[in-house]
């Protein structure tokens, strides 16, 4: 063991003395550099330029050919072909005095050409080699369009379904989401940056971005410091810690000052508290927006950012045109510039752009390694796993292979919403609808789908026009309601079962896509109870972008299947679960409410003093309830059905009492008792008891995923540490205190075995 420790040893001093070396050589390069730039040429390194060739943003930059030739540009966003990227790019390295590539970013979110489910729903899957394996697709196919900078991953932990861009995150949970922040950003930036197929991760937003009041886009969030540390901050320091080497400002405000101007935000956290060592990029014209939160006019807010620590200003262009004036003005110091300078410079550094600034643009690999047959298959099984099985009365799923299928809903034949929102590059009409995909799958069984479109997304043309942008657009039906749901049950009486393809549209989530009614819309849901009517079987596929409200059909409808949005190969995907080649695994990352008076609601929130006791489940007088509706979710975080069943043992631990330093096991014995094969998500839970300042009733720390045959038993087991125990207390320090604790495991927040333990 000693022979093992000292080898282990020496291979990381070694590791750090190479990279010492590196980074000995990098600023010294760095520092040449800048010794010959003017202060307009670095200033010019601060300023990203949007082209328009991808819209996500309400503004378009002007004279960028000629900004780039002056050396006004650092960066360009939003250009996705290598001819342009190298047109660009030649144009800094050849025509400018110093020859200072670009980078070259995009919303690579969920995949590139090959699109993967949404984040939220890759959250579901709860497989963290899965999500990174995502990411480095979408690298590989990106870099190789010549993309070398992805504003992605974002780890905004959100609480409210009401806000749209829910779907562009991990859920509601610190844990999990800090455990896919780290994934994500391994998977983009591999290794090696200097490898031409990977490209640098940058993560959003920072911070509070999920919390915003209402859950209205760009709205403001307030809350202490305390939740902060404890709730929101984990995923973005997990981003950090693994290496991202960009963060990306929120547009809200932190402690009554916008995050983009936020020096406690940018510089006394994410850089002397979390050893943050690469460069800040605003959100789309987030300097320009503070002068609309009251923070003054554009000299003052690009001032106040660059002192904050914001490096590069997206789109605004409010650092090269007000810097100048006021760095004559003492408002802000050439030191101030100079840092953000240098880590822009050092980013292109370690992307390897100054050794080869074409190293992006080798069109063989566009041909070769982008969209391709193997990259398709892995998104195909990725949905799959992504898809939460929420109601499956009777065994209804999976379908037989036979007879006669009723496909009714206006999302069953709409190929460009598949992907869902935040998938700019992807190409729509690719991609197989439910309807080509199961009559793919199904030619050779010789099963009859009757289809119908049945409705339109909304009776309100309006809402149904701003919900399906983009390209989206369901092609609205002019025939009336009833004509239209006379089609769908025409359909269905010559069927044996029905399946249903409603929920949102893909941009009905997603920015600036915020929802004070999150049901399903209202015209799907008369046809959706006009089918059940018919009293042949039911199976609803849910499209969604966010956690909805889903009481009547819980309570009326066999079968549900939450399909969030999967993908290019969405449509495959929700075929093999349909009929069962793919057993559904999928858990919720989301609490979904009964309806949205409960919002916000989440399984780790806080006790009052006056809770409801345990066999309480409605209303009593003087306790926190409600009148009309008890406190429980309508499907609780971590939830999701199978096709088998899963039975746990009780709790066995190694001990119920350890010190700090030490450890404990919990185990279960979790047995598929079903007749076939399925994966179990086994979650583990803690509750501190009692503490210096107050504690959530419960907290996610571990989790496993077991794959089972029918009938096959395995001993799962969990190790628990000081570090499981410790959380952010009154004076933000990180510690575990003594006390006793309870533990919890099982399939979902809510459903779980219970046992205790002691930290001495």
């Amino acid at each position: 063991m000693k022979y093992y420790k000292l080898l282990f040893s020496l291979a990381l001093l070694i590791i750090c003395n190479v990279m010492q070396a590196q980074n000995a050589k990098m600023n010294a390069f760095v520092t040449a550099l800048m010794n010959k730039m003017t202060l307009e040429e670095k200033l010019g390194q601060l300023n990203l330029l949007t082209t328009g060739e991808v819209v996500t943003g309400s503004v378009v930059s002007t004279g960028v050919e000629k900004k780039i030739k002056d050396g006004q540009v650092g960066a360009l966003l939003n250009i996705t072909k290598v001819a342009d990227i190298k047109r660009a790019q030649e144009i800094a390295v050849t025509q400018t005095r110093l020859k200072i590539p670009l980078m070259f970013g995009l919303d690579v979110v969920h995949g590139y050409k090959t699109t993967f489910p949404i984040p939220l729903a890759l959250s579901c899957s709860w497989d963290m080699d899965m999500i990174e394996r995502s990411a480095r697709i979408a690298a590989i196919e990106a870099s190789a369009d010549g993309i070398n900078w992805t504003f992605s991953p974002m780890v905004d932990i959100a609480r409210d379904p009401r806000w749209g861009r829910i779907a562009e995150g991990s859920g509601e949970d610190p844990y999990l989401g800090s455990k896919i922040a780290a994934a994500m950003v391994k998977g983009y930036q591999g290794d090696d940056l200097s490898k031409n197929n990977t490209i640098m991760a940058c993560v959003k937003h920072f911070a509070l971005y999920g919390a915003v009041e209402s859950g209205r886009d760009y709205n403001t969030a307030d809350m202490s410091h305390v939740r902060m540390y404890n709730e929101y901050f984990p995923p973005y320091k997990a981003a950090v810690e693994a290496g991202a080497g960009t963060v990306m400002t929120a547009f809200n405000e932190v402690d009554g000052i916008p995050a983009t101007g936020n020096k406690w935000l940018m510089t006394d956290v994410l850089r002397k508290q979390w050893g943050f060592n690469g460069f800040v990029v605003t959100d789309f014209t987030a300097i320009n927006e503070m002068m609309a939160h009251g923070m003054g006019d554009l000299q003052t807010v690009s001032a106040l950012s660059l002192r904050a620590g914001t490096d590069m200003d997206m789109v605004g262009e409010g650092f090269t045109g007000t810097l100048p004036k006021s760095l004559k003005e003492g408002k802000v110091s050439i030191n101030e510039i100079n840092a953000a300078c240098r880590r822009i410079l050092e980013a292109k550094y370690k992307l390897g752009l100054f050794d080869d600034p074409y190293r992006y643009c080798d069109p063989s690999r566009a041909k070769n390694e982008i969209y391709t047959e193997a990259s398709r298959m892995e998104a195909r099984r990725a949905a799959a796993k992504t898809f939460v099985l929420l109601k499956n009365q009777n065994n209804l799923l999976p379908l037989k292979k036979q007879g006669s299928i009723a496909l009714v809903g206006p999302l069953a034949n709409s190929r460009v919403n598949m992907t869902g929102t935040w998938s700019v590059s992807a190409e729509k009409e690719k991609h197989p609808s439910l309807l080509e995909a199961l009559q793919s799958q199904l030619g050779a069984a010789n099963v009859k789908i009757n289809y119908a479109k049945g409705s339109n997304l909304t009776a309100d043309s309006t809402l149904e026009k701003n919900s399906t942008m983009f390209g989206r657009s369901l092609n609205r039906d002019n025939r009336s309601a009833e004509a239209l749901k006379k089609e769908a049950l025409d359909a269905a009486a010559n069927s044996d079962i029905i399946v249903a393809a409603l929920g949102e549209a893909s941009e009905m989530s997603g920015e600036s896509s915020s929802r004070t009614d999150i049901g399903i819309p209202d015209t799907q849901k008369e046809l959706l109870a006009a089918l059940v009517a018919t009293g042949k079987p039911v199976v609803l596929v849910l499209f969604a972008g966010r956690p909805m409200t889903l009481n009547w059909e819980n309570k009326n409808v066999p079968a549900i299947l939450n399909v969030w949005f999967g993908g290019c190969e969405a449509g495959a995907a929700i075929a093999d679960v349909l009929f069962g080649d793919v057993n559904p695994s999928g858990k919720l990352t989301t609490t979904f409410p009964q309806n949205v008076g409960q919002i916000p609601l989440y399984y780790n929130h806080k006790n009052t003093g006056r809770p409801l006791a345990e066999n309480e489940k409605w209303f009593n007088k003087f306790r926190s309830n409600y009148l009309d509706v008890s406190n429980e979710p309508l499907y609780p975080f971590g939830y999701g059905l199978s096709y088998t069943t899963f039975a746990y043992s009780d709790i066995q631990l190694s001990g119920t009492r350890f010190k700090p330093g030490g450890s404990i096991t919990a185990s279960v014995t979790l047995t598929n008792t079903g007749s076939v094969d399925g994966v179990e998500v086994v979650q583990q839970y803690i509750r501190d008891l009692a503490g210096s300042i107050t504690r959530p009733v419960k907290e996610l720390k571990n989790f496993q995923r077991i794959a089972l045959k029918a009938g096959e038993s395995k001993k799962v087991t969990f190790t628990i540490t000081e570090n499981d125990l410790k959380f952010y207390n009154s004076d933000l320090k990180f510690v575990a205190e003594p006390g006793d604790f309870k533990l919890f495991i099982g399939g979902n927040s809510r459903d779980v075995k219970e046992a205790g333990f002691t930290l001495q």
